[in-house]
């Protein structure tokens, strides 16, 4: 998601409070009780992935701006659907957190937010868009540990806008299998040519240069 260069963020795989002492404790459990006591100042967020949580600073203008204009355009596409595009919103799945970059969820999904009002159920979310952060954490965070999590959750379709893959490159990710954390259908394409989104209720929407500006450095 949004770290800076300069700012690794920062990650929290052993909890030590008196709850994590307990013999016979849920890792898991005690992992999503401190992410919810968490206070964190403006301008930071907190994600748990693959048993952290991390801790993230808003990103950068070029990486809001891209997924702005991504929003905006599948909004557009979604229009008189069933579904939306979202931003800033806790997806969650068996304990699990993530803030995407953007995702499509039900227009109306009242019945698929958690009961404790904390975020929408992954099962609800079809789509996921990740723009790829810049540093070693912030890259390794979206190419790797958020797109097995997402294929655990089974999200339908998942998507990285990665300005640090050569001179850009757009990947979409289909067909998860939960079982083992892998998608088993990957499209990579350059900044500067077309994808299609080709399953579900934003099947058919086009990502290019309109959205990710034309290849970097070319």
């Amino acid at each position: 998601m949004t770290a800076l260069a300069q700012e690794a963020p920062v990650t929290t795989p052993e909890i030590t409070t008196p709850e994590a002492t307990t013999p016979g404790s849920d890792p898991d459990e005690v992992l999503w009780q401190a992410w919810k006591a968490m206070e964190l100042p403006e301008g930071l967020h907190a994600e748990i992935i693959e048993g952290s949580i991390e801790v993230s600073p808003t990103g950068r203008y070029a990486h809001g701006q891209i997924a702005n204009r991504l929003r905006r355009a599948i909004d557009k596409h979604l229009d008189q659907g069933e579904c939306a595009a979202y931003q800033d919103m806790n997806v969650v799945h068996d304990r699990k957190v993530w803030i995407p970059d953007c995702f499509v969820a039900p227009e109306d999904p009242e019945e698929h937010i958690t009961d404790d009002g904390i975020g929408i159920k992954a099962s609800a979310v079809q789509l996921i868009v990740e723009v790829v952060s810049p540093g070693h954490d912030g890259v390794e965070r979206d190419r790797d540990r958020k797109r097995r999590a997402y294929a655990r959750a089974g999200i339908p379709v998942y998507v990285l806008i990665d300005d640090y893959d050569g001179h850009g490159t757009v990947t979409v990710l289909t067909t998860p299998r939960p079982d083992e954390a892998v998608y088993t259908d990957v499209h990579c394409v350059a900044y500067g040519i077309d994808v299609l989104i080709p399953d579900g209720p934003a099947k058919g929407f086009t990502i290019g240069e309109s959205i990710t500006g034309p290849p970097r450095n070319a």
